[in-house]
């Protein structure tokens, strides 16, 4: 819309095209048309009818059936509007009856206030404001060429027909939108909001009332009003700023304020329609672009996936965000939990990003399909290195998730890349990066289907092992020149370094998936990685997967293990030996791969160093820089063992190479009092101890005393060794050693002091629950009652790791098995019974208890819902199941268990929060009988003796009361039944089977001598044959009386 005019045209309509007389104003009606009543719109007195009103109705009566003649109709009512308007240039082609301006205006403002009643769901009230607001389009633009080329760029609108009925019917309308009826509200909002983006220019005053009019409606209850009312604000805004640019007298207040108040309500409206509204609507500026992006975390996911579908390819070429904002909304987008959400980002990245590098120029809408241009890999490179790929490429990095949706939706790219000698020659980060997921895609996508390609375009093992060695030596280099130089160029070297890291990194990821049935490729690549984990200067991460690459080519049983394992640990001494002969300063050449025992003796540095007496003079800075490169031994060292152990899966005591790496290295280096040193000791002493039983018994002791007296960070290393251990070798451990669960409990009682350590816990205690390591009771009720405490203390309010793992673990484990919810059963009320404390606890002063703490009415519901056994997985049954009739005596138990409660010594207050879960509970027909009729004998008890005291704890003791009556009177029924049925069979004799051998009737062989007499006595004299036959009769028509019924 063109920028809008800032004062009203003062042009006669003399100036204008010559037209009949239209200076009078409307008829008083007009102004009734806008009044509205308490429901509806009051509609005028009616005029007499004319042939005016019969052509205009009859236009808008075809205009409601369908779109597709709006064109023809509202030409046709342009023919008739200019009628009414313009002197025809024809007297003697006139119509008969002579109409004025006034008239056709009045005419087409009564049909449009006729569709503001009409509800949202009846489509005609749709096609008819579509329909005004093309023909209000036709007449400006017609008008507007009548005008001539004069009056184009005229500084004031003039004013023309179109203009004066645009503004008689927004005056109408305006009116309509604070009705009560909520259907006009919305008509009239619609209306004019489909008006306002129909047209090129308002009227400046019409402008403004037609933006205060719609600010207020963006505070209507009614979300529908409410959307349509921002789908006019946003033309408006947008309008504004382009006034604000061009115009040096606008009020920056007001210009500014009505963008604010809709990223307002962007952010905060309730409704994701209002939102999605807003989201596609709104101007991209610089200052509204960050608000538009946030939606991308919006929680509708309709609003998330028009971020990607609709938003983001409207802004253009995306290198004009910035780097982070790229990686944030690829992150946001392709691990949204909404599937659309997902192919709406990899679309956008595979179609739209890839269009942008490679240099086609595509369409504002994004409909363009992915194979109209051809490929090129150098906009592929360049898109790579758009998302900064050396950061989002590494593990968890989202690149490979984008590139994975990429190749699957890109064929063309598929066949056109190509990977020949002179590409593994020149690789750079993005180039290894495609051949790294590109290898990975075809690995495990398809089934096997694309397969051949890999066979058809990478290398063989033979010449993929020459390129890394090439790489490796560059990198290892690189590395060297840093530590030798000054720190002129260090950054530069630095960057150049951390490149190459990566492109070593992402070949080792395309070796650790080859096959090795070559077995000349096979040994190359063995001797250039056994010689590669031999640089004491190799990276971490490469370390690590050179080590697993190694696992790969060893073969998989005990003697590839002990080979693997030899492998590694003779590595782990030439680079220690190594390492140690580059010292100088020492030079004795006599320490060995077990000189990390040195450590033991509590010196930093060895001890040999009196033999050279005063000959070497070692300074104090020499000595601090000894001691550090010694840790750096120890350190290198361990992570090496580190890496091997987690590839290791046989037993420590069968492997020697292992039994002797545990002595000469993780055991000293546990002992050693540097820190690093220790704490990483520990954890390949942790590794060990899942290799062998007797080991981790041995060593529970130590694991819990680093986590007793060891910083955050150690404690929780320690947390995860004693639960990997519990979860290899059993629960019975944790049984064995009662110190053990005091350290669950501490530390998920740890609170805000270690807010780290108690998700830690949480996650931890969550898995051994869950997986059902821990299956003791007593145990069991311990931990479970701590996480309830834990999950509605509001000290745990700002600790999101807590929240959210038991958000996700509560509700899991009680619907997973009954005999999970008959723990939660059990503990239920003792952990209410503690929240009860924390709340009592509080002190008002210092927080507000209802703002920080859940009421303890919320936490029994929601005791209670999990423990509702309709929401119980029963195998073969599926879970959206209707349950009505499952066994309920988890609720039985907890019913008696509240009970007991209001028999005991707690508070009034706490009883009057435990007494009404009784009328939550389910009380189920299928329950066990015992327990329903001992239930009702106490509950009945505790009705007369007036337990209670406050109404609503009444209420829900009779309620669970009338419950298990009706349970109670229908088993009592039961039981009648069945003694009739059971008195029926015995009271026929043996030779009464003549009289009932046509009838299916089974007798009973035997009864008890008691219940023979009783029945007995109550039988009539059956002495003679009359009285068997008819007390026969009388069985049988009961039978048949019964069968009918």
């Amino acid at each position: 819309m063109p920028a809008r005019v800032p004062a009203r045209s003062t042009r006669t309509s003399a100036a204008a095209v010559s037209h009949k007389p239209s200076g009078a104003t409307p008829a008083s009606r007009a102004s009734a048309t806008s009044r509205v009543s308490s429901s509806n719109i009051d509609i005028p007195e009616e005029a007499p009818d004319n042939e005016l009103r019969t052509q205009i109705c009859a236009i808008f009566r075809d205009a409601q059936k369908t779109t597709a003649t709006h064109r023809k109709l509202a030409v046709n009512l342009r023919k008739v509007h200019e009628a009414c308007c313009y002197e025809p240039t024809r007297p003697s082609k006139a119509a008969s009856t002579d109409f004025h301006e006034t008239d056709f205006n009045n005419e087409f403002t009564r049909c449009v206030l006729r569709t503001m009643p009409v509800k949202k769901s009846e489509g005609v009230g749709e096609k008819i404001i579509r329909f005004v607001g093309l023909f209000l389009r036709h007449a400006n633009d017609k008008d507007n060429e009548l005008l001539g080329e004069e009056d184009v760029d005229a500084s004031t609108m003039p004013e023309t027909p179109s203009t004066r009925l645009t503004t008689q019917v927004m005056e109408a309308i305006l009116p309509l939108l604070t009705a009560k009826d909520k259907f006009v509200r919305y008509r009239s909002t619609q209306l004019i909001s489909h008006v306002i983006n129909s047209l090129d220019a308002i009227d400046d005053d019409l402008f403004q009332k037609l933006r205060y009019g719609l600010l207020k409606r963006i505070r209507d209850k009614e979300a529908t009003v409410r959307s349509q009312a921002v789908l006019g604000l946003g033309r408006l805004a947008g309008n504004q700023v382009e006034g604000m640019v061009n115009s040096d007298d606008s009020d920056d207040d007001a210009e500014t304020g009505l963008l604010e108040k809709l990223l307002e309500v962007l952010q905060n409206d309730p409704s994701a329609e209002v939102r999605r509204s807003l989201l596609v609507n709104l101007p991209i500026l610089p200052n509204t672009l960050p608000y538009l992006l946030e939606r991308a975390r919006d929680q509708d996911p309709a609003t998330r996936r028009a971020v990607y579908s609709r938003l983001l390819p409207a802004l253009g070429d995306f290198r004009h965000l910035s780097l982070s904002m790229r990686e944030k909304l690829l992150r946001w987008g392709l691990r949204d939990r909404d599937e659309n959400v997902r192919k709406a980002a990899g679309r956008l990245f595979r179609e739209r990003w890839i269009e942008d590098c490679a240099g086609i120029d595509q369409p504002e809408d994004g409909e363009q399909t992915a194979g109209s241009a051809p490929p090129r890999i150098d906009g592929l490179l360049e898109l790579l290195e758009r998302i900064d790929i050396i950061n989002s490429g590494v593990e968890n990095g989202v690149a490979l998730e984008a590139m994975k949706g990429f190749w699957e939706g890109r064929p063309d790219y598929r066949d056109a890349v190509e990977f020949d000698d002179r590409y593994w020659d020149t690789l750079s980060a993005e180039s290894v990066f495609i051949a790294r997921s590109f290898n990975d895609f075809c690995r495990t996508e398809g089934n096997g289907k694309y397969e051949s390609l890999i066979e058809e375009k990478l290398p063989v093992v033979t010449k993929l092992a020459l390129s890394l060695k090439g790489y490796l030596d560059a990198l290892i280099k690189a590395i060297r020149r840093i530590k030798s130089q000054d720190n002129i160029e260090e950054e530069e070297e630095e960057e150049d370094t951390v490149e190459q890291e990566f492109i070593v990194e992402q070949l080792l990821h395309i070796v650790l998936t080859l096959d090795y049935s070559d077995e000349a490729g096979r040994r190359k690549m063995f001797a250039l990685l056994r010689q590669t984990l031999s640089i004491p200067q190799l990276p971490d991460e490469i370390t690590k997967l050179t080590i697993e690459v190694l696992r790969d080519i060893c073969a998989p049983d005990t003697a590839g293990e002990k080979e693997f394992c030899s492998v590694v640990l003779e590595a782990v001494a030439d680079v220690h030996d190594t390492i140690v002969d580059d010292e100088s300063v020492v030079g004795d050449g006599e320490e060995s791969f077990h000189s990390a025992r040195s450590e033991v003796s509590g010196d930093s540095t060895p001890t040999k160093k009196g033999k050279h007496g005063a000959d070497t003079s070692i300074s104090e800075e020499e000595a601090r820089e000894k001691a550090i490169k010694e840790i750096m031994i120890n350190m290198k060292c361990l992570h090496i063992v580190q890496c091997m152990l987690s590839n290791v899966e046989g037993t420590l005591q069968q492997n020697d190479h292992l039994v002797s790496m545990l002595n000469n290295l993780v055991v000293p280096a546990v002992r050693s009092h540097e820190a690093p040193v220790r704490e990483r000791g520990l954890v390949c002493l942790g590794l060990c101890s899942l290799l062998d039983r007797p080991l981790a018994e041995e060593n529970l002791t130590l694991f819990m005393h680093f986590f007793s007296k060891g910083h955050s960070a150690l404690q929780i290393t320690a947390l995860q060794i004693l639960t990997d251990i519990l979860n290899v070798h059993g629960a019975q451990l944790l049984s064995a050693n009662p110190a053990l669960l005091k350290v669950y409990v501490r530390a998920l009682r740890s609170g805000s002091r270690n807010p780290e350590v108690q998700g830690a816990a949480t996650v931890a205690v969550c898995k051994l629950l869950l997986g059902r390591v821990v299956t003791d009771h007593d145990t069991s009720a311990e931990l479970l009652k701590t996480l309830i405490v834990a999950y509605f203390d509001p000290s745990t309010a700002g600790n999101q790791s807590v929240r959210q793992a038991l958000n996700y673990f509560l509700p899991v484990f009680c619907f997973a098995r009954a005999e999970n919810q008959e723990l939660m059963g059990s503990v239920a009320l003792d952990a209410l019974h503690s929240l009860y404390n924390v709340r009592e606890g509080i002190d008002d002063d210092d927080m507000d208890v209802g703002d920080e703490m859940a009421s303890l009415n919320t936490i029994g519901a929601c005791l209670v819902d999990w423990t509702d056994p309709r929401k119980c997985y029963t195998p073969g049954i599926p879970m959206d199941a209707d349950k009505k009739n499952v066994n309920g005596d988890v609720h039985l138990d907890l019913a008696r268990d509240i009970l007991d409660k209001l028999n005991s010594n707690f508070s009034k207050e706490e009883k009057k929060a435990i007494a009404p879960l009784l009328a939550k509970l389910y009380i189920s027909p299928a329950s066990s009988e015992d327990k329903i009729r001992d239930l009702y004998e106490d509950i009945s008890a505790a009705v007369e003796e007036n337990l209670l005291s406050d109404a609503t704890s009444r209420n829900a003791l009779y309620k669970i009361h009338v419950s298990l009556g009706k349970i109670v009177n229908q088993l009592g029924e039961q039981d009648k039944m069945s003694r009739r049925s059971a008195s029926r069979g015995i009271s026929l004799t043996p030779d009464d089977k003549t009289l009932t051998e046509d009838v299916t009737v089974v007798l009973a062989p035997r009864i008890e001598e008691e219940q023979a007499e009783e029945i007995a006595e109550d039988e009539v004299d059956a002495s003679t044959p009359t009285a068997r036959r008819s007390e026969g009769d009388s069985l049988v028509e009961d039978l048949l009386t019964d069968g009918e019924e």
